[in-house]
């Protein structure tokens, strides 16, 4: 970390003013080593600039990225819940389509056994009417073969009646 309570720039190096001094430092050679630390100076703080430039910009791209991953991991909870929610209504739906499948199963077959019952009653009362003819034609036929047999009774008493003659 940079202290703040001393902030040297490039051109505090250059200004800066070492003062007299006998036998003091080669004042051309202070004066080349300054315009040197100057010159670093300037060099540093530009890639300092660009570095935090780049700094601030991967924390853009962090920050951009986090809020990504939030928003996927938001989608993915939304989508298993979706999944989950979709999973128990088809469930349900599953449910109330066997249930009404087995009601509508119930009602044909309760349809059909009426509809049995009926043909049965239908049925015994055809075999009724059946027996009922049969009777009244064997009652027709018995009377008719009592009249044959009455009439040829008559006929083997009376032989002008046999021969078709009138008395």
């Amino acid at each position: 970390m940079i202290d703040d309570t001393f902030h040297l720039t490039p051109l505090d190096v250059r200004r800066y003013d070492f003062g007299r001094a006998m036998r003091g430092y080669d004042r051309e050679r202070v004066d080349q080593f300054r315009e040197q630390v100057a010159e670093e100076l300037e060099r540093l703080t530009r890639l300092n600039l660009e570095l935090e430039a780049k700094a601030k910009g991967f924390h853009e791209q962090l920050r951009a990225f986090r809020e990504r991953d939030k928003a996927l991991n938001d989608a993915l909870v939304s989508a298993q819940q979706l999944r989950g929610e979709i999973a128990e209504q088809a469930e349900r739906e599953g449910h109330l389509v066997v249930r009404e499948a087995r009601a509508e199963g119930d009602r044909l077959l309760d349809q059909a056994r009426n509809d049995l019952r009926q043909l049965e009653q239908q049925l015994a009362g055809l075999k009724r009417s059946r027996r009922t003819q049969v009777a009244q034609y064997r009652a027709l036929l018995e009377r008719q073969l009592a009249e044959l047999d009455a009439a040829e009774s008559a006929s083997l008493d009376d032989p002008a009646a046999a021969n078709g003659e009138d008395a």
